[in-house]
């Protein structure tokens, strides 16, 4: 019992010492020591930032990207066509049916066709490819050269065949197709439990730049493994800018006395260590959120609200809240000068993507908010300036079932994720595209498909843009060096 004692003192001490020191100029020392690795120390004055948007639930991918050569799409239709409720998408060209239910695919029209450059996956350009039908606004910023799909990505410890699976003869990614540890291993690098993302440890790397720390890693979406690092810790926000500590301010039981004695009781020195670094920590935390939220306020007229987005399902229009997300996103690094970032990571997320049933109205409705979200931040970031300074992507649970299961879709596990930016290398897939169908070298159940590129990779990647080096990245991306592509290279 006293050595669990200890370790928790221990532990409190060292999360206290790093919040005391966390807004103030001078880098924590894993930070300082991550950084004489020989990446983050050599950058420049810039900015550049990361932003996470991750699909809670599992999207549906499959229904996001899709091949549209012949051999392909009868694959597709094949497995997504069951009656009563097929969940296949119209082909290239087919008008809308307005007599069908909204949401079906026959309200909705054809699949939106789109032409990579194929510079970055040759082994792809016998095939065509289309988009979901609400996501024109991504279609467009495809065709811009500012969207890239990322194919058939998911958790994989070494390169993996289909017999290499079956066989287990090669290390698997643990606790495949659950939720909790699939989200957590796409954040985090490990199942549900792990405590550090490796968007953490890249603020981790990067804090050091910024004259306040604090502000490095930016959560708009609760409490997040991704963010969170060894000395960098997740500053979360809301749409009303910084989270405040309930009762320091306004009326406390109806009294501005008892508020202002609270906030004295929590902030006052004391000469026991634990009520001593508490109160130093609290101090720190209020005076944070009342210089965030005083920078974050005079962003208010730089970023414009986005408008409503038409939903498929009811085509009403509504409140894109993924979009209310990244314009908190846009108006922090508005106020980047005020805040003194030179270097940031975010998180947004959205959820419903657990689609087992309901399949065509839901995913389309979710399809044409994250659409119309990406579209607005790039206009946002243009406005800004900061177009080629920001890397948007997405990341989600696992990818889902070919086969439909009667009105929607399981759990799978590889799926195609999208990288937008003005550094990005758009209008490219990158990754061999999976064959479609079942009983294919790429599937492993019910038209589930085996990932080819690891989540080490991709982060991997954006964290040499962002500014790491090969040695940084190996300790952020412990199975990295297992793949002989270190670099995608959807990043310039």
């Amino acid at each position: 019992m006293s050595h669990n004692i200890s370790a928790s003192r221990r532990e409190f001490l060292r999360k206290a010492t790093i919040l005391t020191g966390s807004v103030g100029t001078a880098a924590a020392p894993f930070a300082m020591n991550m950084a004489a690795l020989g990446s983050a120390a050599a950058q420049t004055g810039d900015y550049k930032a990361l932003v996470c948007i991750f699909l809670y639930g599992g999207n549906d991918s499959l229904n996001m990207v899709l091949p549209t050569d012949a051999v392909s799409w009868n694959s597709y239709t094949g497995m997504r066509s069951q009656q009563p409720d097929p969940i296949a998408l119209r082909p290239v060209g087919t008008a809308a049916n307005n007599g069908a239910a909204a949401g079906t695919p026959d309200a909705l029209g054809g699949v939106l066709p789109i032409v990579p450059n194929f510079t970055a996956s040759a082994e792809n350009n016998t095939r065509t490819f289309a988009l979901h039908p609400a996501m024109t606004d991504a279609a467009a910023l495809f065709t811009a050269g500012r969207l890239a799909i990322v194919a058939n990505a998911g958790p994989l410890i070494e390169p993996l065949t289909k017999a290499e699976y079956q066989a287990r003869s090669k290390r698997v990614a643990p606790k495949l197709f659950s939720h909790n540890d699939q989200q957590s291993t796409w954040q985090a690098l490990a199942p549900e439990g792990a405590k550090i993302g490796w968007g953490g440890r890249l603020g981790d790397l990067v804090a050091s730049q910024n004259a306040r720390t604090a502000f490095t890693n930016i959560s708009v979406s609760g409490n997040a493994v991704f963010l969170s690092g060894e000395t960098a810790f997740q500053y979360q926000v809301g749409n009303g800018g910084a989270v405040q500590i309930g009762g320091l301010t306004g009326n406390l039981f109806n009294s501005t006395a008892a508020a202002s004695n609270f906030s004295s009781i929590i902030t006052a020195d004391n000469q026991n260590l634990f009520a001593k670094e508490y109160a130093a920590v609290v101090k720190r935390s209020v005076d944070a959120q009342s210089t965030f939220q005083t920078a974050y306020n005079a962003t208010a007229t730089a970023v414009p609200a986005p408008s409503q987005v038409l939903q498929p399902s009811n085509r009403n229009n509504a409140t894109n809240n993924l979009a209310e997300q990244l314009r908190v996103v846009a108006r922090t690094i508005a106020a980047r000068g005020a805040l003194g970032t030179r270097r940031q990571v975010f998180f947004v997320s959205m959820g419903g993507f657990d689609t087992h049933d309901g399949q065509n109205r839901n995913h389309a409705d979710l399809m044409a908010r994250l659409s119309h979200a990406l579209n607005y931040f790039d206009t946002q970031l243009l406005a800004l300036g900061l177009r080629d300074s920001v890397t948007t992507f997405t990341a989600s649970d696992f990818g889902r079932t070919g086969s439909s299961n009667g009105d929607g879709t399981d759990h799978g596990w590889g799926a195609h994720s999208f990288v937008m930016g003005g550094a990005v290398r758009g209008k490219e897939i990158y990754g061999r595209f999976p064959i479609i169908g079942m009983g294919t070298t790429d599937e492993v159940g019910s038209g589930s498909l085996l990932p080819q590129v690891s989540v080490d990779q991709i982060g991997g990647t954006l964290g040499r843009w962002f500014g790491a080096s090969d040695a940084n990245l190996d300790m952020i991306f412990p199975n990295l060096r297992n793949f002989t592509q270190r670099n995608l290279g959807f990043l310039g």
